[in-house]
């Protein structure tokens, strides 16, 4: 498969637009500490698909995934369908992080440390 049918599909588009517009509010803060190259100059994109899944940050030059998880996500379909999504995007090479809502707002510089790290393994 080819780069342009995975990252980004057209098709997705309009669904990605409305989820930005919608955004939790620890989304919300996060990207307030990721946009604009702020974190190590690094550019992050928000509601960025990876083949059928689309992801909530993305820093493709780090080839590096962030995902917030709110309470849905400890339901135990719920956990199966993210290791799946995972696995997937994994396999393309990305690292995926994954971080609870509340420590957006209760531990910012652990996630900022977390993410630093990854920056630091290349």
């Amino acid at each position: 498969m080819k780069n342009e049918n995975i990252f980004n599909r057209k098709g997705l588009k309009s669904f990605r637009s409305s989820l930005r517009k919608r955004s939790t509010s620890a989304e919300a803060a996060l990207w307030e500490m990721l946009k604009s190259k702020q974190l190590d100059g690094r550019k992050f994109r928000r509601q960025f698909s990876i083949g059928s899944y689309i992801v909530d940050f993305s820093c493709p030059s780090e080839k590096l995934v962030i995902e917030l998880d709110g309470d849905s996500h400890g339901e135990s379909h719920r956990i199966q369908e993210d290791e799946n999504r995972d696995k997937f995007i994994e396999s393309l090479g990305f690292t995926v992080l994954r971080f609870e809502n509340r420590f957006v707002f209760r531990e910012p510089e652990y996630i900022k440390s977390e993410i630093r790290k990854v920056f630091n393994k290349k």
